[in-house]
Protein backbone atom coordinates (compact mmCIF):
# COMPACT_ATOMS: atom_id res chain seq x y z
CA UNK A 1 0.00 0.00 0.00
CA UNK A 2 0.98 3.26 -0.55
CA UNK A 3 1.69 6.00 2.02
CA UNK A 4 -0.65 9.34 1.54
CA UNK A 5 2.26 12.46 0.98
CA UNK A 6 1.18 13.75 3.98
CA UNK A 7 2.57 10.61 6.25
CA UNK A 8 5.37 10.91 4.40
CA UNK A 9 6.77 14.49 3.88
CA UNK A 10 7.13 16.84 7.05
CA UNK A 11 6.40 20.27 5.73
CA UNK A 12 7.54 22.21 9.25
CA UNK A 13 9.87 24.36 7.83
CA UNK A 14 13.13 24.69 6.33
CA UNK A 15 15.37 21.96 7.74
CA UNK A 16 19.34 21.57 7.68
CA UNK A 17 20.84 17.89 7.92
CA UNK A 18 24.71 17.24 7.97
CA UNK A 19 24.93 17.82 4.94
CA UNK A 20 28.05 15.87 2.51
CA UNK A 21 29.73 19.55 1.10
CA UNK A 22 31.60 19.31 -2.03
CA UNK A 23 33.96 22.03 -2.77
CA UNK A 24 32.89 24.98 -2.65
CA UNK A 25 34.58 27.07 -5.16
CA UNK A 26 34.39 24.80 -8.22
CA UNK A 27 30.80 24.31 -7.67
CA UNK A 28 30.58 28.10 -7.75
CA UNK A 29 32.53 28.88 -11.22
CA UNK A 30 30.83 25.88 -12.71
CA UNK A 31 26.89 27.32 -12.03
CA UNK A 32 28.31 30.45 -12.54
CA UNK A 33 29.93 29.58 -16.01
CA UNK A 34 26.38 27.72 -16.96
CA UNK A 35 24.45 30.02 -15.79
CA UNK A 36 25.38 32.61 -17.93
CA UNK A 37 26.59 30.15 -20.86
CA UNK A 38 22.74 29.14 -21.11
CA UNK A 39 21.52 32.44 -20.27
CA UNK A 40 23.35 34.27 -22.62
CA UNK A 41 21.53 32.64 -25.03
CA UNK A 42 18.26 31.73 -23.25
CA UNK A 43 15.66 33.74 -21.22
CA UNK A 44 12.95 35.93 -20.75
CA UNK A 45 12.02 39.56 -20.29
CA UNK A 46 9.56 40.89 -17.34
CA UNK A 47 7.75 43.99 -19.54
CA UNK A 48 5.82 46.34 -18.23
CA UNK A 49 4.77 49.92 -20.42
CA UNK A 50 5.82 52.81 -18.37
CA UNK A 51 5.86 56.76 -19.06
CA UNK A 52 7.78 57.84 -22.39
CA UNK A 53 10.11 59.75 -20.22
CA UNK A 54 10.23 58.42 -16.84
CA UNK A 55 9.94 55.44 -14.81
CA UNK A 56 7.33 55.24 -12.59
CA UNK A 57 9.12 53.55 -9.69
CA UNK A 58 8.55 55.00 -5.90
CA UNK A 59 11.44 53.87 -4.15
CA UNK A 60 14.45 55.96 -3.81
CA UNK A 61 17.02 56.59 -6.86
CA UNK A 62 16.73 54.85 -10.36
CA UNK A 63 19.63 54.93 -13.13
CA UNK A 64 17.86 56.92 -15.74
CA UNK A 65 15.02 57.54 -17.88
CA UNK A 66 13.08 54.30 -18.97
CA UNK A 67 12.83 53.84 -23.14
CA UNK A 68 11.30 49.78 -22.55
CA UNK A 69 9.72 49.98 -26.11
CA UNK A 70 13.24 49.77 -27.63
CA UNK A 71 13.78 47.19 -30.26
CA UNK A 72 16.56 45.92 -29.20
CA UNK A 73 18.99 45.67 -25.69
CA UNK A 74 19.01 48.69 -23.63
CA UNK A 75 21.91 51.21 -22.51
CA UNK A 76 23.06 50.09 -18.86
CA UNK A 77 22.40 53.90 -18.72
CA UNK A 78 18.68 53.58 -19.45
CA UNK A 79 16.73 52.04 -16.79
CA UNK A 80 14.33 49.23 -17.47
CA UNK A 81 11.12 48.23 -15.34
CA UNK A 82 11.66 44.51 -15.61
CA UNK A 83 15.29 44.83 -14.34
CA UNK A 84 15.43 48.04 -12.58
CA UNK A 85 19.01 49.49 -11.71
CA UNK A 86 19.59 51.63 -8.96
CA UNK A 87 22.28 54.49 -9.82
CA UNK A 88 25.77 54.32 -8.43
CA UNK A 89 25.37 54.66 -4.67
CA UNK A 90 28.20 56.95 -3.41
CA UNK A 91 28.62 57.52 0.22
CA UNK A 92 27.47 61.28 1.31
CA UNK A 93 28.25 61.39 5.44
CA UNK A 94 31.20 60.41 4.54
CA UNK A 95 32.11 61.42 1.15
CA UNK A 96 35.42 62.97 1.65
CA UNK A 97 36.47 59.82 3.60
CA UNK A 98 35.34 57.75 0.43
CA UNK A 99 37.11 59.98 -2.11
CA UNK A 100 40.37 59.84 0.20
CA UNK A 101 40.39 56.11 0.42
CA UNK A 102 39.66 55.69 -3.50
CA UNK A 103 43.14 57.73 -4.23
CA UNK A 104 44.93 55.55 -1.34
CA UNK A 105 43.34 52.09 -2.84
CA UNK A 106 45.06 53.78 -6.54
CA UNK A 107 48.78 53.78 -5.28
CA UNK A 108 51.16 51.28 -5.69
CA UNK A 109 52.22 51.09 -1.58
CA UNK A 110 48.81 49.95 -1.02
CA UNK A 111 49.00 47.45 -3.68
CA UNK A 112 51.99 46.27 -2.42
CA UNK A 113 50.74 46.04 0.80
CA UNK A 114 47.41 44.29 0.12
CA UNK A 115 49.79 41.44 -2.30
CA UNK A 116 51.94 41.18 0.91
CA UNK A 117 48.91 40.13 2.93
CA UNK A 118 47.54 37.99 0.57
CA UNK A 119 51.05 35.97 -0.50
CA UNK A 120 51.31 35.96 3.59
CA UNK A 121 47.84 34.22 4.00
CA UNK A 122 48.20 31.16 1.19
CA UNK A 123 51.67 30.35 2.43
CA UNK A 124 49.60 28.94 5.23
CA UNK A 125 48.08 25.56 3.93
CA UNK A 126 45.15 25.53 5.77
CA UNK A 127 43.68 22.71 4.40
CA UNK A 128 40.39 20.97 5.21
CA UNK A 129 39.15 17.24 3.96
CA UNK A 130 36.01 15.58 4.17
CA UNK A 131 37.14 13.09 6.59
CA UNK A 132 37.99 15.99 9.46
CA UNK A 133 37.33 14.93 12.91
CA UNK A 134 35.74 17.24 14.93
CA UNK A 135 37.97 20.27 16.54
CA UNK A 136 40.42 19.12 19.33
CA UNK A 137 40.47 15.62 17.69
CA UNK A 138 42.28 15.83 14.94
CA UNK A 139 45.36 17.38 14.59
CA UNK A 140 44.89 18.59 11.00
CA UNK A 141 42.96 21.60 12.12
CA UNK A 142 46.01 23.28 14.10
CA UNK A 143 47.18 24.83 11.27
CA UNK A 144 44.75 27.54 11.51
CA UNK A 145 46.22 28.98 14.89
CA UNK A 146 49.15 29.84 12.33
CA UNK A 147 47.11 31.25 9.75
CA UNK A 148 45.41 33.53 13.11
CA UNK A 149 48.99 34.62 13.89
CA UNK A 150 49.84 35.80 10.35
CA UNK A 151 46.11 37.47 10.54
CA UNK A 152 46.81 39.18 13.44
CA UNK A 153 50.51 40.27 12.40
CA UNK A 154 49.09 41.51 8.89
CA UNK A 155 46.08 43.05 10.29
CA UNK A 156 47.48 44.70 13.89
CA UNK A 157 45.14 47.41 14.33
CA UNK A 158 41.90 45.67 12.99
CA UNK A 159 42.62 43.49 16.45
CA UNK A 160 43.23 45.59 18.53
CA UNK A 161 40.04 48.34 17.73
CA UNK A 162 37.20 45.28 17.20
CA UNK A 163 36.49 42.66 19.42
CA UNK A 164 37.58 39.38 17.84
CA UNK A 165 36.22 36.09 19.10
CA UNK A 166 37.01 32.80 18.37
CA UNK A 167 34.67 30.02 18.05
CA UNK A 168 34.81 26.33 18.04
CA UNK A 169 38.63 27.41 18.37
CA UNK A 170 39.41 27.85 14.75
CA UNK A 171 35.66 30.13 13.94
CA UNK A 172 36.43 34.23 13.73
CA UNK A 173 34.31 36.64 15.16
CA UNK A 174 35.30 40.27 14.68
CA UNK A 175 33.00 42.16 16.08
CA UNK A 176 32.98 46.64 15.07
CA UNK A 177 30.60 47.85 17.78
CA UNK A 178 27.86 50.95 16.28
CA UNK A 179 27.14 53.85 18.35
CA UNK A 180 23.23 53.67 17.34
CA UNK A 181 20.63 50.45 17.47
CA UNK A 182 20.41 49.76 14.32
CA UNK A 183 20.57 46.10 13.32
CA UNK A 184 23.99 44.76 13.06
CA UNK A 185 25.55 43.15 9.20
CA UNK A 186 27.49 40.45 8.38
CA UNK A 187 30.45 40.15 5.81
CA UNK A 188 31.62 36.23 6.10
CA UNK A 189 34.34 34.46 3.96
CA UNK A 190 35.88 31.05 4.78
CA UNK A 191 39.62 30.57 5.93
CA UNK A 192 40.20 26.87 4.77
CA UNK A 193 41.53 25.91 0.83
CA UNK A 194 40.99 22.80 -0.79
CA UNK A 195 43.85 20.14 -0.70
CA UNK A 196 46.31 19.77 -3.13
CA UNK A 197 46.38 16.40 -4.52
CA UNK A 198 50.25 15.59 -3.67
CA UNK A 199 50.51 13.84 -7.23
CA UNK A 200 50.16 17.61 -8.93
CA UNK A 201 53.07 19.37 -7.15
CA UNK A 202 55.16 18.63 -9.77
CA UNK A 203 52.54 20.42 -12.54
CA UNK A 204 52.18 23.88 -10.40
CA UNK A 205 53.95 26.68 -11.97
CA UNK A 206 54.91 27.66 -8.50
CA UNK A 207 54.96 25.85 -5.32
CA UNK A 208 51.17 25.71 -4.28
CA UNK A 209 51.70 27.71 -1.11
CA UNK A 210 54.41 29.70 -2.41
CA UNK A 211 52.02 32.90 -2.44
CA UNK A 212 54.46 33.91 -5.06
CA UNK A 213 53.70 37.33 -6.75
CA UNK A 214 54.96 37.30 -10.49
CA UNK A 215 53.99 41.38 -11.53
CA UNK A 216 50.78 40.31 -12.39
CA UNK A 217 49.47 36.93 -10.71
CA UNK A 218 49.43 35.71 -6.84
CA UNK A 219 50.11 32.00 -7.08
CA UNK A 220 48.51 29.37 -4.35
CA UNK A 221 46.05 27.67 -3.27
CA UNK A 222 43.27 29.90 -1.82
CA UNK A 223 44.35 32.72 -3.28
CA UNK A 224 41.26 32.94 -5.68
CA UNK A 225 39.15 30.97 -2.77
CA UNK A 226 38.67 32.59 -0.20
CA UNK A 227 41.35 34.53 0.91
CA UNK A 228 41.73 37.18 -1.64
CA UNK A 229 37.79 38.10 -0.44
CA UNK A 230 39.16 37.80 3.56
CA UNK A 231 41.98 39.78 3.14
CA UNK A 232 40.29 42.96 0.66
CA UNK A 233 37.18 42.79 3.70
CA UNK A 234 40.14 42.76 6.75
CA UNK A 235 42.54 45.51 4.31
CA UNK A 236 38.66 47.78 3.70
CA UNK A 237 38.48 47.81 8.20
CA UNK A 238 42.05 48.96 8.31
CA UNK A 239 41.88 51.33 5.80
CA UNK A 240 38.48 53.14 7.58
CA UNK A 241 40.35 52.38 10.76
CA UNK A 242 43.17 54.06 10.18
CA UNK A 243 41.29 56.99 8.63
CA UNK A 244 39.51 57.72 12.48
CA UNK A 245 36.03 56.10 11.07
CA UNK A 246 33.80 54.79 13.59
CA UNK A 247 30.93 52.57 12.57
CA UNK A 248 27.08 54.01 13.53
CA UNK A 249 26.21 50.52 12.76
CA UNK A 250 27.58 47.41 14.31
CA UNK A 251 29.57 45.30 11.61
CA UNK A 252 29.97 41.82 11.73
CA UNK A 253 32.71 39.30 10.35
CA UNK A 254 32.25 36.01 10.53
CA UNK A 255 35.11 33.65 8.84
CA UNK A 256 34.77 29.95 8.83
CA UNK A 257 37.32 26.85 8.39
CA UNK A 258 35.83 23.76 6.89
CA UNK A 259 33.61 25.24 3.91
CA UNK A 260 35.62 23.12 1.09
CA UNK A 261 34.15 20.41 4.00
CA UNK A 262 31.23 20.30 5.31
CA UNK A 263 30.92 23.36 6.97
CA UNK A 264 29.66 22.08 10.21
CA UNK A 265 32.90 22.74 12.75
CA UNK A 266 33.09 26.64 11.20
CA UNK A 267 30.23 28.49 10.12
CA UNK A 268 27.89 25.64 11.71
CA UNK A 269 29.10 26.93 15.06
CA UNK A 270 29.04 30.06 13.90
CA UNK A 271 25.92 30.36 13.30
CA UNK A 272 24.62 29.20 16.59
CA UNK A 273 27.46 31.62 18.20
CA UNK A 274 25.59 34.69 16.22
CA UNK A 275 21.98 33.17 16.46
CA UNK A 276 22.26 33.32 20.44
CA UNK A 277 24.46 36.25 20.94
CA UNK A 278 22.02 38.54 18.56
CA UNK A 279 19.01 36.38 17.99
CA UNK A 280 16.73 35.06 15.16
CA UNK A 281 16.37 37.47 12.20
CA UNK A 282 18.58 39.93 13.95
CA UNK A 283 21.30 40.90 11.04
CA UNK A 284 20.08 43.50 8.66
CA UNK A 285 22.20 41.82 5.79
CA UNK A 286 24.94 39.23 4.91
CA UNK A 287 27.19 39.00 2.15
CA UNK A 288 29.60 35.93 1.22
CA UNK A 289 31.03 35.11 -1.42
CA UNK A 290 29.50 33.95 -4.75
CA UNK A 291 28.83 35.53 -8.37
CA UNK A 292 31.46 37.35 -9.84
CA UNK A 293 31.02 40.61 -13.09
CA UNK A 294 31.21 38.84 -16.44
CA UNK A 295 31.80 40.35 -19.86
CA UNK A 296 28.49 39.99 -22.35
CA UNK A 297 29.19 41.48 -25.60
CA UNK A 298 30.64 44.20 -24.30
CA UNK A 299 28.47 44.82 -21.25
CA UNK A 300 29.32 44.66 -18.03
CA UNK A 301 27.33 42.47 -16.03
CA UNK A 302 27.39 41.67 -11.84
CA UNK A 303 25.54 38.85 -11.25
CA UNK A 304 25.14 38.07 -7.01
CA UNK A 305 23.15 35.03 -6.42
CA UNK A 306 19.96 35.32 -4.35
CA UNK A 307 18.91 31.96 -3.76
CA UNK A 308 20.14 28.48 -4.12
CA UNK A 309 18.83 25.38 -4.79
CA UNK A 310 18.44 22.26 -2.90
CA UNK A 311 20.24 19.16 -2.58
CA UNK A 312 19.30 15.65 -1.68
CA UNK A 313 21.29 12.09 -2.79
CA UNK A 314 18.88 9.41 -2.80
CA UNK A 315 20.33 5.83 -2.12
CA UNK A 316 18.82 3.00 -3.91
CA UNK A 317 18.97 -0.64 -2.12
CA UNK A 318 18.00 -3.93 -3.39
CA UNK A 319 17.83 -6.64 -1.11
CA UNK A 320 17.55 -10.30 -2.87
CA UNK A 321 18.10 -13.61 -1.48
CA UNK A 322 21.47 -14.94 -2.08
CA UNK A 323 22.50 -18.49 -3.97
CA UNK A 324 24.59 -19.50 -6.62
CA UNK A 325 24.46 -18.36 -10.14
CA UNK A 326 24.00 -21.80 -11.76
CA UNK A 327 20.28 -21.75 -10.30
CA UNK A 328 19.02 -17.93 -11.08
CA UNK A 329 16.08 -16.39 -10.10
CA UNK A 330 14.12 -13.93 -13.01
CA UNK A 331 16.07 -10.88 -12.22
CA UNK A 332 18.91 -10.69 -9.60
CA UNK A 333 19.19 -7.63 -7.06
CA UNK A 334 21.50 -5.68 -9.61
CA UNK A 335 18.63 -6.81 -12.39
CA UNK A 336 16.23 -4.85 -10.44
CA UNK A 337 17.86 -2.13 -9.46
CA UNK A 338 18.97 -1.73 -13.29
CA UNK A 339 14.67 -1.58 -13.74
CA UNK A 340 14.39 1.14 -11.08
CA UNK A 341 17.07 3.16 -11.84
CA UNK A 342 15.73 2.86 -15.96
CA UNK A 343 12.48 4.29 -14.42
CA UNK A 344 14.12 7.44 -12.91
CA UNK A 345 15.89 8.22 -15.80
CA UNK A 346 12.92 7.88 -17.94
CA UNK A 347 10.83 9.97 -15.51
CA UNK A 348 13.02 13.48 -15.46
CA UNK A 349 11.41 16.21 -13.11
CA UNK A 350 9.13 18.83 -15.26
CA UNK A 351 10.90 22.71 -15.82
CA UNK A 352 8.80 25.38 -14.41
CA UNK A 353 9.23 28.79 -15.73
CA UNK A 354 7.04 31.10 -13.01
CA UNK A 355 6.98 34.51 -13.19
CA UNK A 356 8.44 34.91 -9.49
CA UNK A 357 11.06 33.07 -9.57
CA UNK A 358 14.78 34.01 -9.58
CA UNK A 359 15.94 32.42 -13.02
CA UNK A 360 12.97 34.57 -14.48
CA UNK A 361 14.11 37.89 -12.86
CA UNK A 362 18.08 37.15 -14.36
CA UNK A 363 17.21 36.72 -17.39
CA UNK A 364 14.45 39.64 -17.47
CA UNK A 365 17.31 41.26 -17.05
CA UNK A 366 19.80 39.70 -19.57
CA UNK A 367 17.01 39.86 -22.02
CA UNK A 368 16.45 44.09 -21.23
CA UNK A 369 20.46 44.75 -21.31
CA UNK A 370 22.30 41.30 -23.11
CA UNK A 371 23.04 43.51 -26.43
CA UNK A 372 23.57 39.59 -28.15
CA UNK A 373 20.03 38.43 -26.80
CA UNK A 374 18.10 36.71 -29.85
CA UNK A 375 15.42 39.24 -30.53
CA UNK A 376 12.70 37.02 -31.32
CA UNK A 377 13.34 35.45 -28.08
CA UNK A 378 13.27 39.10 -26.25
CA UNK A 379 9.76 39.66 -28.28
CA UNK A 380 8.26 36.04 -27.22
CA UNK A 381 9.50 36.87 -23.47
CA UNK A 382 7.51 40.48 -23.69
CA UNK A 383 4.53 39.02 -25.03
CA UNK A 384 4.43 36.35 -22.48
CA UNK A 385 4.49 38.71 -19.21
CA UNK A 386 0.88 38.47 -19.48
CA UNK A 387 -0.33 36.12 -21.86
CA UNK A 388 0.24 32.46 -20.14
CA UNK A 389 0.15 30.73 -23.94
CA UNK A 390 2.99 32.79 -24.67
CA UNK A 391 4.43 31.97 -21.53
CA UNK A 392 4.11 28.37 -22.58
CA UNK A 393 5.66 28.11 -25.53
CA UNK A 394 8.20 30.68 -24.44
CA UNK A 395 9.71 28.01 -21.80
CA UNK A 396 9.08 25.18 -24.21
CA UNK A 397 11.63 27.00 -26.40
CA UNK A 398 14.07 28.20 -23.84
CA UNK A 399 14.22 24.41 -23.11
CA UNK A 400 14.55 23.10 -26.66
CA UNK A 401 17.08 25.59 -27.11
CA UNK A 402 19.74 24.73 -24.48
CA UNK A 403 19.72 21.83 -22.30
CA UNK A 404 21.68 23.74 -19.44
CA UNK A 405 17.90 25.36 -19.07
CA UNK A 406 16.58 22.44 -17.57
CA UNK A 407 18.91 23.00 -14.80
CA UNK A 408 17.76 26.64 -13.93
CA UNK A 409 13.87 25.44 -14.44
CA UNK A 410 13.57 21.78 -12.53
CA UNK A 411 15.10 19.74 -10.39
CA UNK A 412 18.27 17.75 -11.81
CA UNK A 413 19.07 14.26 -11.02
CA UNK A 414 22.09 12.34 -12.10
CA UNK A 415 22.99 8.44 -11.28
CA UNK A 416 26.52 8.83 -10.10
CA UNK A 417 27.04 6.13 -7.96
CA UNK A 418 26.31 2.55 -8.46
CA UNK A 419 27.99 -1.10 -6.40
CA UNK A 420 26.63 -4.70 -6.38
CA UNK A 421 28.13 -8.31 -6.18
CA UNK A 422 31.07 -10.01 -4.75
CA UNK A 423 31.52 -12.71 -6.99
CA UNK A 424 30.74 -14.09 -10.14
CA UNK A 425 29.61 -17.29 -9.64
CA UNK A 426 27.22 -16.11 -6.22
CA UNK A 427 23.74 -14.01 -6.81
CA UNK A 428 24.11 -10.46 -5.50
CA UNK A 429 22.54 -10.39 -2.15
CA UNK A 430 22.36 -6.52 -2.35
CA UNK A 431 23.06 -3.86 -4.89
CA UNK A 432 22.63 0.01 -4.83
CA UNK A 433 23.08 3.14 -6.74
CA UNK A 434 23.20 6.83 -5.50
CA UNK A 435 21.15 9.78 -7.29
CA UNK A 436 22.16 13.02 -6.87
CA UNK A 437 19.83 15.89 -7.58
CA UNK A 438 19.74 19.49 -6.97
CA UNK A 439 16.44 20.89 -6.01
CA UNK A 440 14.18 23.66 -8.16
CA UNK A 441 14.31 26.65 -6.77
CA UNK A 442 10.26 25.98 -6.48
CA UNK A 443 10.31 22.55 -4.94
CA UNK A 444 11.13 21.18 -1.85
CA UNK A 445 13.55 17.84 -0.42
CA UNK A 446 9.02 16.52 0.70
CA UNK A 447 8.30 17.16 -3.01
CA UNK A 448 11.56 15.28 -4.16
CA UNK A 449 10.70 12.14 -1.71
CA UNK A 450 7.17 11.97 -2.99
CA UNK A 451 7.94 11.45 -6.60
CA UNK A 452 10.59 8.77 -6.29
CA UNK A 453 7.49 6.93 -3.79
CA UNK A 454 4.70 7.64 -6.53
CA UNK A 455 7.61 6.70 -9.31
CA UNK A 456 8.67 3.51 -7.89
CA UNK A 457 5.73 1.93 -5.92
CA UNK A 458 3.96 0.33 -9.26
CA UNK A 459 7.42 -1.32 -9.64
CA UNK A 460 8.34 -2.87 -5.99
CA UNK A 461 4.47 -4.08 -6.56
CA UNK A 462 5.28 -5.19 -9.79
CA UNK A 463 8.41 -7.36 -8.50
CA UNK A 464 7.08 -8.45 -5.04
CA UNK A 465 9.03 -6.15 -3.23
CA UNK A 466 8.81 -4.54 0.54
CA UNK A 467 9.32 -0.99 -0.08
CA UNK A 468 10.62 1.14 2.25
CA UNK A 469 11.65 4.71 1.96
CA UNK A 470 12.85 7.22 3.89
CA UNK A 471 11.72 5.37 7.10
CA UNK A 472 8.29 4.85 6.25
CA UNK A 473 6.78 1.46 4.70
CA UNK A 474 4.67 1.60 1.32
CA UNK A 475 4.45 -1.94 0.19
CA UNK A 476 5.10 -5.27 1.67
CA UNK A 477 6.16 -8.11 -0.64
CA UNK A 478 7.51 -11.63 -0.45
CA UNK A 479 10.69 -11.63 -2.77
CA UNK A 480 13.14 -9.22 -1.58
CA UNK A 481 13.37 -5.54 -0.47
CA UNK A 482 13.63 -1.71 -1.81
CA UNK A 483 14.75 0.57 0.45
CA UNK A 484 15.43 4.86 -0.10
CA UNK A 485 17.36 6.32 1.73
CA UNK A 486 18.99 10.16 2.13
CA UNK A 487 22.43 8.95 1.75
CA UNK A 488 24.99 10.46 4.29
CA UNK A 489 22.34 13.05 5.75
CA UNK A 490 22.30 15.41 2.46
CA UNK A 491 19.11 16.82 2.56
CA UNK A 492 18.80 20.17 2.06
CA UNK A 493 16.07 22.37 1.16
CA UNK A 494 16.32 25.18 -1.48
CA UNK A 495 17.27 28.22 -0.08
CA UNK A 496 14.98 31.33 0.93
CA UNK A 497 14.86 33.60 -1.83
CA UNK A 498 16.28 36.84 -0.97
CA UNK A 499 14.15 39.88 -1.38
CA UNK A 500 15.20 42.30 -4.87
CA UNK A 501 13.26 45.44 -4.23
CA UNK A 502 14.57 49.05 -2.52
CA UNK A 503 16.66 48.14 0.63
CA UNK A 504 19.41 45.82 0.96
CA UNK A 505 19.11 44.90 -2.64
CA UNK A 506 19.59 48.38 -3.93
CA UNK A 507 22.36 49.22 -1.14
CA UNK A 508 24.23 46.37 -2.48
CA UNK A 509 23.55 47.07 -6.12
CA UNK A 510 24.08 51.19 -5.72
CA UNK A 511 27.63 50.05 -4.10
CA UNK A 512 28.63 48.05 -6.87
CA UNK A 513 28.08 50.62 -8.95
CA UNK A 514 29.90 53.27 -7.28
CA UNK A 515 32.68 50.67 -6.71
CA UNK A 516 32.98 50.19 -10.61
CA UNK A 517 32.37 53.16 -12.19
CA UNK A 518 34.65 55.29 -9.84
CA UNK A 519 36.84 53.15 -10.56
CA UNK A 520 40.15 54.31 -12.34
CA UNK A 521 40.75 50.85 -14.54
CA UNK A 522 36.97 51.01 -15.79
CA UNK A 523 37.27 54.45 -17.33
CA UNK A 524 33.49 55.68 -15.64
CA UNK A 525 32.17 52.22 -17.61
CA UNK A 526 28.66 51.43 -16.81
CA UNK A 527 27.50 48.03 -14.69
CA UNK A 528 24.22 45.95 -14.70
CA UNK A 529 23.47 44.24 -11.30
CA UNK A 530 21.44 41.03 -12.09
CA UNK A 531 20.13 38.72 -9.64
CA UNK A 532 21.04 34.91 -9.60
CA UNK A 533 20.13 31.18 -8.87
CA UNK A 534 22.84 29.73 -7.48
CA UNK A 535 22.32 25.77 -9.58
CA UNK A 536 25.46 24.08 -8.07
CA UNK A 537 23.99 25.15 -4.34
CA UNK A 538 26.29 24.83 -1.06
CA UNK A 539 29.01 26.99 -3.19
CA UNK A 540 29.16 28.68 0.43
CA UNK A 541 28.74 28.81 4.33
CA UNK A 542 25.29 30.71 4.00
CA UNK A 543 23.27 27.95 4.12
CA UNK A 544 24.10 27.88 8.20
CA UNK A 545 22.82 31.62 7.96
CA UNK A 546 19.48 31.17 7.36
CA UNK A 547 17.88 31.87 10.29
CA UNK A 548 19.80 35.40 11.28
CA UNK A 549 18.06 37.48 8.07
CA UNK A 550 16.38 36.89 5.23
CA UNK A 551 18.90 39.78 2.89
CA UNK A 552 21.09 37.22 2.21
CA UNK A 553 23.82 37.74 -0.67
CA UNK A 554 26.24 35.95 -2.57
CA UNK A 555 29.26 38.13 -4.19
CA UNK A 556 32.82 38.43 -4.64
CA UNK A 557 34.11 42.05 -6.08
CA UNK A 558 36.07 39.99 -9.22
CA UNK A 559 36.04 39.59 -12.86
CA UNK A 560 35.81 35.68 -13.73
CA UNK A 561 39.27 37.06 -15.57
CA UNK A 562 41.06 37.70 -12.49
CA UNK A 563 41.06 33.80 -11.85
CA UNK A 564 44.23 32.25 -13.87
CA UNK A 565 43.47 28.85 -14.84
CA UNK A 566 40.29 27.94 -12.34
CA UNK A 567 40.17 27.06 -9.20
CA UNK A 568 40.76 24.26 -6.80
CA UNK A 569 43.16 22.87 -9.54
CA UNK A 570 46.84 23.26 -10.79
CA UNK A 571 47.83 26.95 -10.97
CA UNK A 572 45.30 28.57 -8.69
CA UNK A 573 46.40 31.83 -9.34
CA UNK A 574 44.72 35.69 -8.37
CA UNK A 575 45.29 39.01 -10.22
CA UNK A 576 46.64 41.41 -8.29
CA UNK A 577 44.83 44.64 -9.78
CA UNK A 578 41.83 43.17 -8.72
CA UNK A 579 42.55 43.01 -4.56
CA UNK A 580 42.34 47.14 -4.90
CA UNK A 581 39.45 47.17 -6.67
CA UNK A 582 37.90 44.41 -4.53
CA UNK A 583 38.85 46.49 -1.38
CA UNK A 584 37.25 49.57 -3.09
CA UNK A 585 33.91 47.93 -3.21
CA UNK A 586 33.96 46.81 0.17
CA UNK A 587 34.99 50.09 1.66
CA UNK A 588 31.85 52.00 -0.06
CA UNK A 589 29.79 49.17 1.02
CA UNK A 590 30.16 49.80 4.84
CA UNK A 591 29.99 52.86 4.39
CA UNK A 592 26.93 53.32 2.31
CA UNK A 593 25.29 50.09 4.54
CA UNK A 594 26.71 52.67 8.28
CA UNK A 595 24.92 55.71 6.23
CA UNK A 596 21.34 53.63 5.35
CA UNK A 597 17.99 54.26 6.85
CA UNK A 598 17.71 50.41 7.48
CA UNK A 599 16.34 48.99 10.22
Amino acid sequence: MALAQSDLCCPTGRTLKDHRHESGWSRLLLAFRVLLCSLVIISLVLYKFCDSTTCHLSRLWLAGPCNELAAGALSPGVNSTTCPQWAALHPTKHHGLSEDLDVTYSSEDFKQRAIQALGDAVRVPTESYDDNGPVGEDSRWDTFAKLHRVLEASFPRVYESLNVTKVNTYGLVFHWQGSSTAKPYILAAHQDVVPVDSQTVKDWKYDPYSGYYDGTWIWGRGSCDDKSDLVRQLLAIDSLLKQGFSPARTLILSYGFDEESKGLEGAGHLARYLEETYGRDSFALLLDEGGLYTDMGGIVFATPSTSEKGYLDVKITLSTPGGHSSVPPPHTSIGLLSRFIAAVEDNPHQTSLSRTGTPFATTQCLAAYNPVYPDALRKLARKAVTDDAALKVLQERLVASHPQYKAILGTTQAVDLVEGGVKVNALPERASAVINHRIAEHSSVCELQQHMVDLLTPLAAKYDLTFVAFGSNMTYGGAGQIDLSDFLGTALEPSPVTPTEYGPWALLQGSIKAAFESSPTRNSSKVVVIPSLSIGNTVSDTRFYWNLTKHIFRFSPSFDTDIFDGIHTVNEAYRADSLNEGVRFYTKFILNVDESDLP
